[in-house]
């Protein structure tokens, strides 16, 4: 009879608790609904009356969805009704999604994107001028190395040659013109000199002796003169006896002194020989005149030590100069070709145009040393390190990668956060890369085997640092650990947890360490 009796106690607690379930449920969708339209009130006028332009539900549509909110809650309410009776009446306080520590291998990676560009640039220059006679290619193109690019005019390239040619015998004549005229001055300067030596020594001697020449005539002429006066004297003397010999004889002596004073023999004698030496006397100042000039000639027009030097550094300045016009248009008779595979980005030189020496002609950028630049925010600046592995996706095509340079300096993005640009060399380079496009990057900057894993979402911080809430026999636990490297979706733990542990992966605010729980394995 007593058994009965529970039966029926057992039986209407039930429609009881059901009663009060189904009430919950109204109530819970009333509220529900009422948080909506506060929502809604709340939104502004322009998304209020988007929201009038859209298709209200019809009836069939709202039942479904007011069933599905009714059987959601009941779930959970019966779901805590089953977990109170398990727990002896009490009941957990939350109920929380956990997943198991697990060890694996995880990968921490850096997903960005940026753009392709080469790490070879040529910009082709003219060398020489001459008229272009075929422009062979157009910007976009592709070309490989070898491929002729630009042809020059047949007949101005050989015209070029041929001036290059003359100017290199102009050159060499100028040079040995100089030289033999300097040799020549020099050849006048020494011959001056000595000269000028010779004939001073010979104008000293001869003007010495003409010296000797005047002094000889002018004791000879003394010396008759006196002998002339004393026989005028001793005439004197025997005047008062004319008729005698002795006066006779004075007299004819008297007579042939006065001859010899005017036609003295040794005196004309030397006098002819004065008159030879004075004309030698002025021969050799006039040739000293001469030489003198010549040897002023001689020193103006010689090259010094220093212009010498000079002279034979413009004769190589210029001879290198014309060979090397001459090597450039021997080494551009076949037209400039591409020195590697690659992409015409610039096209200056036209065709039919004369191009100076210095102008440019085009650009080539490799398609052989291709990279991918990207900028790195500051949160991946210490996972990123140069020779790190990377995936490259051009198109539907992906390309081996490595981290080849990472900037030293920060840069501003369109945003104005600091980022720092890096290059991402593309290993395994083919025609198929297209300069300029954007590519994604994966790269790979860490590795680590049998490690413990969680999901990110499992991890929470606070003051003291990171930490996990584990279930231990249906209580919540607060656990300290500590974080290595991460994926998207997971987390490796250095310390504080063991593989199999239950972690709470969705922490919400009213979840405190010591709660009772029970766990709803992921």
């Amino acid at each position: 009879m007593s058994d009965n009796k529970k039966e029926k106690n057992d039986v209407a607690k039930q429609d009881k608790e059901a009663v009060v379930l189904e009430e919950a449920a109204i109530a819970s969708e009333e509220t529900a609904v009422q948080e909506t339209v506060e929502i809604v009130k709340a939104e502004p006028k322009k998304k209020k009356k988007e929201k009038k332009e859209k298709k209200p539900l019809d009836k069939a549509a709202k039942k479904k969805r007011r069933r599905i909110i009714i059987f959601s809650i009941l779930g959970v309410l019966v779901l805590l009704f089953i977990l109170s009776k398990i727990f002896g009446g009490k009941g957990p306080q939350a109920v929380v999604m956990t997943t198991g520590a697990i060890a694996g291998e995880i990968e921490q990676t850096i997903n960005t994107s940026g753009t392709v560009s080469t790490e070879q640039t040529k910009t082709y220059f003219s060398d020489v001028s001459v008229v272009i006679g075929d422009v062979v290619v157009q910007a976009g193109d592709a070309v490989k190395a070898g491929d002729v690019l630009i042809a020059y005019d047949a007949d101005s390239l050989a015209k070029e040659k041929e001036l290059a040619q003359l100017k290199i015998q102009s050159n060499e004549g100028n040079y040995k013109n100089s030289v033999q005229s300097n040799n020549e001055k020099w050849g006048d300067l020494n011959e001056a000199n000595v000269n000028i030596e010779v004939l001073d020594q010979q104008i000293a001697d001869t003007e010495a002796y003409i010296t000797s020449l005047e002094n000889k005539i002018e004791k000879k002429k003394s010396d008759l003169a006196y002998e002339g006066a004393l026989l005028q004297i001793s005439l004197l003397d025997w005047q008062d006896n004319p008729e005698s010999d002795e006066y006779m004889n004075l007299q004819k002596l008297v007579q042939l002194n006065s001859y010899e004073q005017q036609n003295n023999e040794e005196v004309k004698g030397w006098q002819d020989e004065l008159d030879v030496y004075n004309k030698m006397l002025s021969d050799y100042k006039e040739y000293r005149s001469e030489m003198k000039s010549q040897k002023t000639s001689a020193e103006s027009g010689k090259l010094t030590a220093g212009a010498k030097e000079e002279l034979e550094a413009e004769n190589q300045s210029k001879g290198i100069e014309a060979a090397d016009s001459l090597e450039n248009l021997e080494a551009v008779s076949g037209g400039i070709t591409a020195e590697f595979d690659g992409v015409v980005t610039e096209v200056n030189a036209v065709e039919g145009g004369t191009v100076a020496p210095g102008s440019q002609l085009l650009k080539l950028e490799s398609t052989q040393d291709v990279m991918v630049r990207i900028t790195v925010t500051k949160y991946d600046l210490d996972k990123i390190a140069v020779g790190q592995k990377a995936k490259v996706t051009i198109g539907s095509k992906e390309y081996e990668g490595k981290v080849e340079k990472i900037n030293k300096m920060a840069e501003q993005n369109n945003s104005g956060a600091a980022v720092v640009g890096t290059e991402i060399k593309i290993t395994n380079p083919d025609s198929d890369v297209i300069l300029g496009v954007e590519a994604k990057v994966v790269i790979s900057t860490a590795q680590e085997e049998n490690a413990v894993l969680i999901p990110v979402t499992a991890v929470n911080v606070d003051m003291e640092g990171e930490f996990v809430y584990v279930v231990e026999e249906g209580v919540l636990v607060k656990k300290r650990i500590t974080t290595g490297i991460s994926s998207d979706t997971m987390v490796q733990i250095t310390e504080g947890l063991t593989e199999g542990e239950q972690v709470v992966t969705d922490v919400t605010a009213n979840l405190m360490e010591g709660m009772t729980v029970a766990a709803m394995p992921q």
